[in-house]
């Protein structure tokens, strides 16, 4: 037996497989290490680190690597509800500790939380392992508490926003793929915000470039799918943007603001600069920063 974990990443995985960060090989067996050795040849050959372990390390790299991820988008996204509360801005804030050679710039990104299928099962996987092992991993326990908890966050800013409650209200969501260039739903932010609107009353419309198909399976029937984000818009009260799709970063606002019922933007992904949609007319509110009745 060998373990010899990926790290691949949804839209750049034939990148990531031909230019790793490293290659870890876990086994106690020498033909085995020899045989995967010698599948890496070719990217030995480039310098990446292969790391040799015990299979149980290998594994644990695996879930550590993940499990650390899944926090730092949490803890920004704790920071970015404290900076809305205090006034603090969270852009500046991530640039700022981001620079920080100890801490780094990547994941540190707020929005409606982590999805797809690797951060919420490989998190989920090790805390269970540490249960099993009668240990209990209380950083990554909150991380978990926190992402679960950044959805309802965004639940009650689209309430706010229209005007304190969604019954009878159209909202348009922008991107329904838990991250851009991949059609995949897991886990997805979307997912779990679109039943809670539409349980509430709320007449949901929705737009993902590539992800409708897949998203049309689990969603419920009574969510519109649209064509496009000016369609979206058609006589929305709430237009919110969950996935930092390019298409969704150089939308004509003045051709979305005629088209809204109401011309209110959550920008959950912070891909817009607030002068410029609040200069279109909008009510504008990002992720991070105070909100301004």
């Amino acid at each position: 037996m060998a373990s010899n974990p990926e790290f691949l990443r949804e839209g750049t995985a034939i990148d990531v497989f031909l230019n790793p960060d490293r290659i870890v090989i876990g086994t106690d067996d020498s033909r085995a290490q020899a045989i995967l050795k010698d599948i890496y040849r070719p990217l030995s050959l480039s310098n990446t680190p292969m790391l040799m372990t015990t299979r149980e390390t290998a594994e644990m790299i695996k879930y550590a690597a993940n499990a650390f991820l899944a926090t730092k988008i949490s803890f920004i996204n704790e920071i970015a509800h404290l900076c809305e509360l205090v006034g603090a801005d969270v852009g500046d804030i991530a640039m700022g500790i981001g620079a920080d050679a100890r801490i780094g710039a990547s994941f540190l990104q707020p929005g409606p939380g982590y999805g797809g299928s690797c951060l919420p099962k490989d998190t989920l996987a090790l805390m269970s392992t540490a249960e099993e092992a009668g240990y209990s991993l209380r950083i990554v326990d909150a991380a978990v508490k926190v992402n679960i908890e950044q959805r309802a966050r965004i639940i009650e800013k689209i309430r706010r926003c229209a005007g304190g409650e969604v019954k009878n209200k159209t909202i348009g969501i922008l991107g329904l793929a838990f991250k851009p260039n991949t059609d995949d739903i897991r886990e997805s932010p979307s997912v779990d915000i679109i039943p809670r609107l539409i349980d509430e009353g709320a007449i949901v419309k929705a737009y993902d470039p590539v992800a409708q198909k897949q998203a049309r399976k689990v969603l419920p029937k009574e969510t519109v799918f649209t064509h496009s984000p000016y369609e979206t818009a058609d006589g929305c009260d709430v237009l919110v943007v969950l996935t930092e799709w390019n298409e969704f970063r150089d939308l004509d606002l003045k051709d979305i603001h005629a088209r809204m019922n109401k011309p209110v933007m959550i920008d959950a992904k912070n891909i817009y600069t607030p002068g410029v949609v609040q200069k279109a007319g909008f009510t504008y509110e990002w992720i991070g920063r105070k909100y301004q009745a």
